[in-house]
């Protein structure tokens, strides 16, 4: 636990604040911008809720900015006034009990209200020791209120931008403000409308750290979109690398992961000399069959079609995307779809020739004659072996394809996002649920942007919540009369039964791979994937031709369950040196 401030800890701080200021000055930087949102230690003096000093630095609203203001007076002092100097600061603290995620404890008022947030601005403006103020509304003392605070795809685009606006119409100072602005659209209208004078797009550039270039070069439809998944965020809150759900290169470039791969057609001026980073085409043109058209094939199909190779990718179903098209189903999770959209679109510009609704055959593939294959024929829905009528899989939910009856009992063995997604359709529909994990807690796999918001809904629907337990058994009862179902706890080391009309089960996939085992032993690498040259990112040796020597791979579910970030993953890290 921290402890209240003496003056000396409150001097020494100050001077910290002047003292980092002036290293990024001698650093070479142009400005900085000082923290005051969210939470975190400047702001949390405005607070009532959480400055209750009695000395000079609580009480009034002008004791309680007094820190604020040492702090900026002693930045000015060490950098000069020729420095860019920015605050971030909260357009308004805790969210109103209409507010989602921002229903205040019983007893507790509303703190930090925009009014008051106006008004410390006020003061600061005032002084003339900051150049900009960078507006963000919300606090992150909870994980709820985190969030609420940065919104992930269960929410509407630019929440705080009328906001932030306030600001620049109150205030003569540049205002800055990003918070869920994912498309160059929501950034135009923002600086057009004059709500602001500078879009921050994080996450954004995450997805395509060319969004500027591709701007520019008259290519905005082509932009991989930051769908809001919170992949990137959930990842950082648990002391991992951030991630981009689908730009696996994104925080990969150390280990050679290619952003934009280099397409021999391309023109020496094109190429440019600045993108030494990006991967060359293939020098050698090769005919390339990917089987599959989830994340993972279609990949495949574009990285190989940017080296230069002749593509060709055999789907089954009657449109490309996969089990993004499950997954878009449930409805704060639709714009997953966007990923799939963009790869669809990519591959269709790249000239990949698609077969859909086309069940590929060994004979099929051997007929094309390829020198490449990859399989990403995806897997099926692993029931741990349990069969019968009364037993689904989160597909069967998402898919509408089979009845569920009025009391469910959903089963997860991965803590991901699909027993949630399904409990929550479930319950909209009227069944009584029971979701089981043998986590210790519901959705362990998900990250502070994301289970937060199912467990709001999951409370709120009354759905209840079973950890630390395992599924044993499920057995009929009769005709149409459900199922007896046995969990076991195993801390307790104690069964229990649940008579429920349905039990749906999410543990995975297992791989698809047959089609993947017929054609081994007819190619050259008999399937082996070279590890050490995946890892040195080293092309593999070609055979010397024939109608069946041809390098064999699988890439995602084939393999075993993926994620999308995995899968797609997968395929680029293989597939960019093919």
């Amino acid at each position: 636990f921290s402890k209240a401030m003496d003056q000396a800890d409150i001097d020494r701080i100050v001077k910290d604040f002047g003292q980092a200021a002036r290293r990024a000055q001698q650093g070479g930087l142009d400005g900085i911008e000082i923290y005051a949102a969210g939470g975190h230690l400047i702001d949390s003096f405005w607070s009532r809720r959480t400055n209750q000093r009695t000395d000079s630095y609580g009480g009034s609203l002008e004791n309680r900015v007094r820190f604020t203001l040492e702090i900026l007076d002693e930045v000015r002092r060490q950098v000069g006034p020729d420095f860019c100097v920015g605050m971030r600061i909260l357009g308004k603290g805790v969210h109103t009990s209409t507010s989602p995620g921002g229903v205040l404890p019983v007893g507790e008022e509303e703190d930090l209200t925009h009014e008051e947030c106006l008004e410390i601005a006020s003061i600061i403006s005032k002084t003339g020791t900051v150049d900009f103020f960078n507006v963000n509304a919300g606090l992150i003392d909870t994980d709820n209120r985190l969030a609420s605070t940065i919104p992930s795809m269960w929410g509407p685009l630019a929440p705080q931008l009328e906001m932030a606006g306030v600001f620049k119409r109150e205030f003569g100072l540049p205002v800055m403000h990003a918070c869920r602005i994912i498309d160059l659209s929501t950034a135009r209208r923002a600086i057009q409308e004059g709500l602001v004078d500078l879009v921050g797009m994080t996450r954004a550039h995450m997805a395509d750290p060319y969004i500027v270039e591709k701007l520019m070069s008259g290519e905005e439809e082509r932009i991989r979109p930051c769908v809001g998944a919170g992949y990137c965020l959930d990842r950082l809150y648990v002391g991992h690398e951030a991630l981009c759900l689908h730009n696996p290169a994104t925080g990969r470039e150390y280990a050679g992961m290619p952003h934009l791969i280099k397409n021999a057609k391309m023109t020496p001026s094109e190429l440019g000399e600045s993108q030494n980073e990006n991967v060359e085409s293939a020098l050698i043109k090769k005919k390339a069959v990917v089987v599959g058209g989830g994340p993972a094939g279609m990949e495949a199909a574009r990285v190989l079609a940017l080296r230069g190779h002749q593509t060709m990718l055999f789907e089954a179903g009657k449109e490309l995307g996969g089990q993004i098209r499950l997954a878009q189903r449930a409805s704060w999770r639709r714009d997953l779809s966007n990923i799939a959209d963009w790869l669809a679109q990519e591959v269709d510009l790249l000239g990949v020739e698609c077969h859909l609704n086309r069940h590929a055959t060994a004979e099929d593939i051997l007929a094309e004659e390829p020198d490449i294959v990859v399989i990403a024929t995806g897997g099926i829905p692993d029931d741990l072996g349990f069969e019968g009528p009364n037993v689904l899989s989160t597909w069967d939910v998402l898919s509408k394809q089979a009845p569920v009856g009025e009391k469910v009992l959903i089963y997860d063995g991965i803590g991901e996002t699909q027993a949630p997604s399904c409990a929550e359709e479930l319950s909209k529909l009227g069944a009584l649920v029971e979701l089981v994990t043998p986590d210790r807690q519901v959705a362990a796999g998900l990250g502070a942007l994301n289970w937060p918001i199912f467990l709001r809904h999951l409370y709120k629907m009354k759905v209840t919540l079973t950890p630390n337990t395992q599924l044993r058994d499920v057995s009929p009862i009769g005709e149409d009369e459900g199922c007896k179902v046995t969990l076991w706890n195993e801390y307790s080391e104690t069964t229990e039964e649940r008579l429920v009309d349905t039990v749906v089960i999410e543990h995975g996939t297992i791989p698809c791979d047959e089609l993947f085992e017929q054609l081994r032993p007819l190619s050259s690498n008999n399937g082996v994937v070279d590890v050490e040259g995946l890892l040195s990112s080293t092309a593999p040796t070609f055979p010397a031709g024939g109608s069946s020597s041809f390098l064999l791979y699988r890439v995602g579910d084939a393999v075993s369950s993926r994620n999308i970030h995995a899968a797609i993953y997968d395929s680029l890290r293989l597939c960019k040196d093919l």
